[in-house]
């Protein structure tokens, strides 16, 4: 999956974003590239990941988000200490599992420049544990995320663990393989019930969202909408 980097300023509490002047909602979204990772098969096109963050997008007032699209979705906007401002950060991209180094897995960002000329593109798990964050949700809208290596002593080390040591508070990541419309849909929702009239906590609004895609028939069964767990803080 390749879509978007979301975030919120760390006003307010539970997961819910404050409303006001200093609101702020940040999202990228990658460009579908099909390009070889060091010599991982091509990535294949995700048409939904646009939809989803235009749907993410639409819930914030333009004055509280920030977009960074297409060839803005890069490492600098990922690496960039501008994300400590921000509440919520969303991510959906193609994420690559390293289950040898787990360090070196991660997640896959423009690997272009405006001009076309090739650029580094991923973010690796030892990278993630560098970044400054004061988030209370850090989101990983895409493949096996959630996935790592157990270190005897030390637990699973992978991206979650990245991310909350970065800073962040909650994460909600996947367990296998997911499906781009339908997690398409199932983040929408997500963010509906976060962002929206009802102001849920991260925990509720994804067991909305996922009751709302199990009753959908098109996304009847788990695989569609059971992959994403949230870690972290339970409140």
């Amino acid at each position: 999956r390749v879509t978007a980097d979301l975030g919120h300023n760390a006003g307010g509490h539970h997961g819910v974003p404050t409303v006001g002047a200093a609101e702020k909602i940040s999202a990228s979204n990658i460009d579908e590239q099909a390009k070889l990772l060091d010599g991982l098969p091509p990535l294949p096109r995700l048409p939904y990941t646009r939809q989803e963050a235009d749907a993410i997008l639409a819930l914030a007032p333009p004055t509280g988000r920030k977009a960074a699209l297409g060839f803005e979705a890069n490492r600098a906007a990922a690496m960039s200490d501008d994300l400590m401002n921000y509440r919520i950060i969303h991510f959906a991209t193609h994420s690559f599992l390293d289950s040898t180094h787990p360090e070196l897995s991660g997640i896959a960002l423009s690997m272009l420049d405006r001009q076309g000329r090739p650029q580094e593109g991923f973010l690796r798990a030892h990278e993630i544990f560098n970044l400054k964050l004061d988030s209370e949700l850090v989101v990983l809208s895409g493949c096996r995320t959630g996935l790592g290596k157990e270190v005897k002593g030390e637990g699973l080390y992978g991206m979650t663990r990245g991310f909350m040591y970065a800073g962040a508070k909650r994460v909600v990541v996947s367990l296998w393989d997911v499906q781009d419309q339908a997690t398409a849909r199932l983040m929408s929702d997500l963010y509906r019930g976060i962002l929206g009239p009802k102001r849920l906590a991260a925990g509720a609004a994804l067991r909305a969202a996922q009751i709302a895609s199990w009753r959908d028939p098109r996304w009847h069964a788990p695989y569609y909408w059971a992959a994403f767990v949230l870690q972290g803080e339970p409140r």
